[in-house]
């Protein structure tokens, strides 16, 4: 019997991680689409693309995988089919502010969605873009390199700003339209080179404070980042965190 139970509880396990590895790739596929829809197939030409090739890569999704989904967005695979993006904007529980970005083939389901969502958690669709500005984020890997001479070739490399050394990473904050642009700068460099563990395009808050709380369930959409206002009586900033 301990036989049987213990390949009831593997065939459990692997069940569960089969089912988070296909919602993974689910997301991915979506990205990738949505990349090669709006810039083209060609990954040199579109760094969007690129940005999302490299991060399927990086979860280990088959090439094969990879190929359909760039085909399915640009009409040369016989599933071919569009995905469209759409952001919301609305105040959760405690007036967190959120902004939520979706990729959907349905905009009125995914909006009632959303809608939904939001009005279970005690919130509401309003606008709090004002507290969020796009940034550039670079991940780069410190590989026992010091964090300063990091620090300082990514500013060479036209970086706006580095954040604090981190589980043996840095991250580094670009304007968005220099985010290829600094990305390229770092990854070159022969043998000698900075590895870039992570590129992507983000919304960060204004001004970030600690939060802890529960996450929401998984769905169609993704949370970018949240803003947390102080109370109205202190005349203080409103403060926010991300996601």
């Amino acid at each position: 019997m301990s036989g049987h139970s213990k390949w009831s509880q593997i065939k459990r396990q692997k069940g569960a991680n089969d089912a988070k590895r296909g919602a993974l790739f689910t997301k991915l596929t979506r990205e990738i689409i949505t990349a090669a829809r709006q810039g083209g197939g060609d990954v040199e030409g579109n760094y969007r693309l690129r940005m999302a090739v490299d991060k399927a890569r990086a979860n280990s999704m088959p090439a094969d995988n990879i190929k359909r989904a760039v085909e399915r967005a640009t009409g040369g695979g016989a599933d071919a089919e569009q995905y469209e993006e759409i952001t919301y904007e609305g105040l959760g529980p405690s007036n967190v502010a959120v902004i939520v970005a979706a990729m959907t083939d349905n905009r009125n389901r995914t909006a009632s969605e959303v809608r939904s969502i939001f009005s279970k958690s005690g919130g509401s669709l309003t606008t709090v873009a004002w507290q969020f500005e796009p940034r550039g984020i670079i991940s780069l890997a410190l590989n026992g390199r010091d964090p300063d001479e990091v620090s300082l070739a990514a500013i060479d490399a036209g970086a706006a700003d580095v954040g604090a050394p981190e589980g043996g990473e840095i991250l580094v904050f670009t304007e968005p339209t220099d985010l290829e642009a600094v990305r390229s700068a770092l990854a070159r460099g022969g043998a000698d080179k900075i590895v870039v563990a992570r590129t992507e395009a983000a919304i960060a808050p204004l001004l970030v404070a600690v939060f802890v709380g529960q996450g929401a369930a998984a769905g169609t959409s993704e949370v970018l980042a949240c803003s947390v206002p102080v109370a109205a009586d202190t005349g203080a900033s409103p403060s926010a965190f991300a996601i």
